[in-house]
């Protein structure tokens, strides 16, 4: 629990009331865990078993006053078997190359970051977004993380930003080409990061939070075993 956490090292505040991004008409709010410099990758390994993501340096976890709509979720990566559709996608895209690196700024992908923003995310708050709030987003992180580039025939496809934790990958954000017809990016960038848990011997890829009334959200649910944190417990969500 929270009171694990010596309070002359790391503190919790609540925020106050926003606009939910996912389910319309209803106001969020969340509890950070402050200050972020001292949350290093133990420190957040322990956070995220509590529910905590990370975005930039801010580790938060929703905690709205009257919604629980909000489920951490991880995959129970050695027990975890694709459907037909997960399959299709595994073999479309399994020629892309890959190539991980440490967190850097390049102009190509945030290039594509811009594409795909506009494309899928229009009106999002996102889609406007200049270099410094990409930095601050995806490549600003006190823990242990990294960028993966994903090409075809040298051509960028995809980026995807993943940490490591202490029993698994957390994957913090991903972005791909929005115009290349019938592609299966984020799935397939998905079951990437579940074949690396595996190879690594890592029993679980955490995917943030699922929302099963928000489209954005929704198909987490398909990756299956899927562990959800209900009531401070991770158990096999039957949804």
């Amino acid at each position: 629990m929270l009171n694990d956490f010596p309070a002359h090292k790391l503190q919790f505040y609540l925020t106050s009331p926003y606009p939910c991004s996912y389910l319309p008409d209803r106001v969020a709010r969340s509890q950070v865990a402050t200050p972020s410099q001292l949350i290093t990758t133990p420190l957040y390994s322990r956070l995220i078993h509590l529910g905590f993501r990370r975005s930039g340096t801010y580790v938060y976890r929703p905690l709205c006053d009257r919604c629980r709509a909000c489920v951490p979720v991880r995959v129970r990566v050695m027990e975890f078997t694709p459907n037909r559709a997960q399959r299709r996608a595994w073999i479309r895209h399994g020629g892309l190359s890959v190539r991980m690196t440490p967190l850097s700024y390049e102009d190509e992908h945030f290039a594509l970051y811009r594409r795909y923003q506009a494309r899928r995310h229009p009106g999002g708050g996102m889609d406007h977004d200049n270099s410094h709030q990409y930095r601050q987003f995806l490549l600003e992180s006190g823990v242990s993380t990294t960028l993966v580039e994903f090409r075809e025939q040298g051509v960028l496809r995809m980026v995807s930003i993943v940490d490591e934790v202490a029993d698994g990958l957390s994957a913090v954000y991903t972005f791909y080409d929005p115009d290349v017809p019938r592609a299966s990016f984020g799935t397939y960038n998905i079951l990437w990061q579940i074949e690396t848990c595996r190879q690594r011997g890592l029993p679980y890829l955490y995917l943030g939070y699922w929302i099963a009334h928000s489209d954005k959200m929704a198909y987490k649910i398909r990756f299956r075993p899927l562990e959800g944190l209900v009531d401070s417990t991770w158990r096999l969500l039957e949804t």
